[in-house]
């Protein structure tokens, strides 16, 4: 089957509204503490739906892996753990900047490693960029950056209106600039290495479809390598929260409340079913992912870009819709529409530009 790139773009917006919206399931989880539900969520993120939806789609799954060179499982499964840290510091940020300016620094040095990285590491950079179809795929990556800065600029505009401060810093309580500048650095360093191990499993996708998986498939077995790398890292740090906090108990009796009289039994399968949902969403930004990267031709590194330009719309629209924009200015809102459009543009620029490589 040809790459399709414009089906490819479609496939990531569908990615990118699984990520935004993975979270929304977990806000209705009660009386569990965050390393809970993050453990349980992250039991079917990482573990379950990869090797579930793997073992449906792809042929001789358990063969295909036994068969692939060690260094290559190894080098997946170590840019897994790395990406792994990148999300353990991403709320640092967050606590240290602020949503705005902290998510802008990490999902823009993400954006620039995790697309530019693999194949300025192949050497292969200077002859994608010197033909016109790269021209226009770089294009579409600048103006994705450039979305990604004015987003930012109208969360920060939110930041300052909803909390009523006239002092830019007075709205974060923890406001530290040069502690989030240097966390900052290490999380979208880090949070860039998961592209780094999609790269590596090329040997993998060319084996599955060896093997005689659709193409649309071929990137699956690589995600239950580079996701198991992500769960070493998470459900370590989730076990240490659990020891520190004795929160473990948790997941057979969820904690006191006085205000909330729901009968235990319900209340746990009900966390249950929320994390399993939440998980599973999380894990099909990834399923999405490998379908778009798989028709996106020569250029497929622009990939990490679409991904990561389509979270941001759809987060977005999830703030518009969850009412988080409400009592901001005109002004404000017109700034992050304006953001909205131009990532929606670059990823319909960079869908162009792969075309146009397909189509020579």
């Amino acid at each position: 089957m040809p790459a399709n790139p414009l089906l490819g773009v479609l496939f990531h917006w569908i990615g990118g509204f699984a990520s935004a919206s993975f979270y929304v399931p977990y806000k209705r989880i009660r009386r569990w503490s965050w390393e809970v539900y993050w453990l349980v969520g992250g039991v079917f993120s990482w573990i379950v739906a990869p090797w579930v939806f793997a073992a449906l789609r792809t042929e001789h799954l358990l063969a295909v892996l036994s068969n692939t060179p060690a260094s290559t499982l190894v080098w997946c499964w170590f840019w897994g753990v790395m990406w792994g840290f990148g999300g353990l510091t991403f709320g640092l940020t967050m606590r240290y900047l602020g949503m705005s300016l902290g998510m802008a620094m990490v999902l823009g040095l993400t954006m620039v490693i995790g697309t530019l990285g693999p194949p300025l590491f192949r050497g292969a950079l200077p002859a994608l960029a010197s033909t016109p179809s790269g021209l226009i795929t770089f294009i579409g990556i600048a103006f994705a950056l450039l979305g990604v800065g004015i987003v930012a600029r109208a969360g920060r505009r939110k930041e300052l209106e909803t909390r009523l401060r006239p002092d830019a810093n007075a709205a974060i309580a923890e406001f530290d600039f040069k502690k989030g500048v240097i966390v900052a650095l290490f999380s979208g360093a880090m949070s860039s290495c998961f592209a780094f191990g999609l790269d590596a499993g090329a040997p993998i996708r060319a084996a599955s479809l060896e093997a005689g998986t659709s193409p649309l498939s071929q990137g699956l077995p690589v995600l239950c390598v580079v996701l198991a790398g992500g769960f070493t890292t998470n459900v370590i740090w989730c076990i240490v929260l659990m020891m520190r906090n004795k929160s473990a108990g948790q997941l057979f009796r969820p904690a006191r409340s006085t205000s909330d009289s729901e009968p235990t039994g319900t209340l746990l399968i009900r966390n249950y079913v929320l994390s399993a949902l939440g998980g599973t969403l999380w894990y099909f930004q990834f399923f999405f992912y490998t379908m778009g990267e798989s028709q996106m031709g020569r250029f497929g590194f622009s990939s990490w870009t679409l991904h990561m330009a389509s979270i941001i719309i759809f987060a977005t629209l999830w703030g518009f819709a969850l009412k988080e924009w409400f009592n901001t200015a005109a002004l404000t809102r017109r700034l992050v529409w304006l953001g909205v459009a131009t990532l929606v543009g670059s990823t319909i620029v960079i869908g162009i530009g792969n075309y146009l490589g397909v189509a020579r």
